[in-house]
């Protein structure tokens, strides 16, 4: 299982309640561009409107720029392909203000494209301090363990 695309800031921005894996539609030229790493999820999210769930925002470049169509958008709206009962679930949830869903990573599992997203929420302020400490006391402690 090879992982194209991490979105490293949300675990840091984010507290992460739920994780959904879900496939994702793509044209042919996106899907090589994917699997040649090439993929950007910073700033992208999730939305679910008209009982479908898209992602927003996510960088796919064209494979060759210089083939690809002249109305290629690397931005477009990408449909998401999750089951009835997982976007009435999220739905729910994105009614909830303080709620919001985000891809956390992209991967292939076989043959297929998955994305995974995470119904999330904001962390304050103090608690990214938290985490801060929690990373720096861990890699001390490695450190001590490997200095031995």
């Amino acid at each position: 299982m090879a992982h194209y695309a991490e979105n490293r800031k949300a675990r840091f921005n984010y507290e992460v309640l739920e994780k959904y894996e879900a496939g994702i539609e793509l044209f042919g030229t996106e899907v090589k561009s994917v699997r040649g790493g090439q993929m950007s999820l910073e700033g992208a999210f999730v939305i679910v409107r008209g009982g479908e769930a898209y992602l927003i925002n996510a960088n796919v470049p064209s494979y060759q720029p210089k083939n690809a169509p002249k109305d290629y958008d690397p931005l477009r709206n990408r449909k998401l392909l999750l089951t009835k009962k997982e976007i009435s679930t999220l739905s729910g949830s994105e009614k909830n203000k303080s709620l919001t869903i985000v891809p956390i990573s992209v991967y292939n599992k076989g043959r297929k494209i998955k994305v995974e997203i995470a119904l999330v929420k904001g962390k304050k302020k103090y608690d990214k301090r938290e985490s801060i400490k929690k990373r720096d006391t861990d890699r001390e402690i490695r450190r001590e363990y490997k200095a031995r």
